[in-house]
């Protein structure tokens, strides 16, 4: 599937701001914790607050859990059906005639989430590097207030099979040498050397490592190809393997999925529910160190 490049900079954000095909968006999320004992991971509280503090002119805000994923799932975050997508995107003003750019706050894992899900649909969609947090360093105008929003539209997806796959199919793939499973929390939690909020220790058995964060630099940008390059291919991540990437809820998992497509892998998917299913799951091995 052809698309431009998925990042943008601040410097071809800003370029373009006033365009009005340009379609907006800050897409953050906070996971914060609950008291122990809890039995979700996390409360997933949506950014609405930071973005009237301050947000990218124009720019619209949304809510991942709350209109964009399958509120009915035990998980958070869980891709929903096509129709209700369709919906939300549309009501935002998104359709494929559009330029549509994504940011988040703190990571940019929020943002490389939704960029996912809009190319499952058969949209393009870009990602600014190093999101907001670059933006404002680089003193680029913010403005604060709620969001205004753009027009409503008709959304139509095209979607494509593949991008997602459930826990039989994960189950599925393990010690099949033409699969490599990644995870991409970090090495801690892949070895199983400290407690998970997502239940029992550890990861999917042979699942090899790539954290999103070792994929990421200082200023909150991407790290360059030749190095995410080097990284995948230390795990025997190769382009003829089918790549199935994870991690706690389906979410830092999309920065791998992002560059991984940057360096022109295809044959890529997502385990949607990842840790947040699989670690709470007796029927479902777990591998530890």
């Amino acid at each position: 599937m052809s698309q431009p490049s998925p990042l943008i900079t601040t410097e071809q954000l800003a370029a373009i701001l006033g365009d009005p095909d340009l379609r907006l968006y800050d897409c953050t999320t906070y996971n914060e914790p609950l008291p122990p004992g809890s039995d979700a991971p996390y409360r997933a509280v949506p950014g609405d607050k930071t973005f009237a503090a301050g947000h990218i002119p124009g720019a619209d805000f949304l809510d991942l859990q709350g209109e964009f994923s399958d509120t009915s799932a035990q998980q958070f975050f869980m891709m929903p059906g096509v129709a209700q997508l369709e919906a939300a995107f549309g009501r935002h003003g998104a359709d494929a005639s559009r330029t549509i750019v994504l940011y988040s706050i703190g990571t940019m894992m929020w943002s490389t989430r939704f960029w996912w899900m809009l190319r499952s649909l058969g949209v393009d969609a870009r990602v600014l590097d190093g999101g907001f947090d670059k933006w404002k360093e680089e003193g680029l105008p913010v403005e604060t207030g709620a969001p205004k929003g753009y027009p409503p539209t008709t959304f139509k997806a095209a979607p494509h099979p593949g991008f997602f796959v459930d826990k039989t199919a994960v189950k599925a793939r393990i010690g099949d040498p033409s699969t490599v499973t990644v995870n991409a929390l970090g090495p801690q939690f892949h070895r199983g050397l400290e407690p998970s909020r997502y239940g029992r220790p550890g990861r999917v058995p042979g699942s090899v490592n790539v954290p999103a964060a070792s994929l990421t630099n200082p200023d909150k940008t991407l790290t360059s190809l030749a190095d995410a390059e080097a990284k995948f291919a230390a795990q025997g991540i190769t382009r003829d393997k089918n790549v199935i990437c994870y991690c706690g809820g389906g979410i830092s998992a999309t920065i791998d999925l992002l560059l991984l497509t940057q360096l022109g892998y295809d044959k890529l998917t997502l385990y949607d529910a990842s840790m947040g299913e699989w670690a709470r799951d007796p029927a479902l091995p777990i591998e530890t160190d």
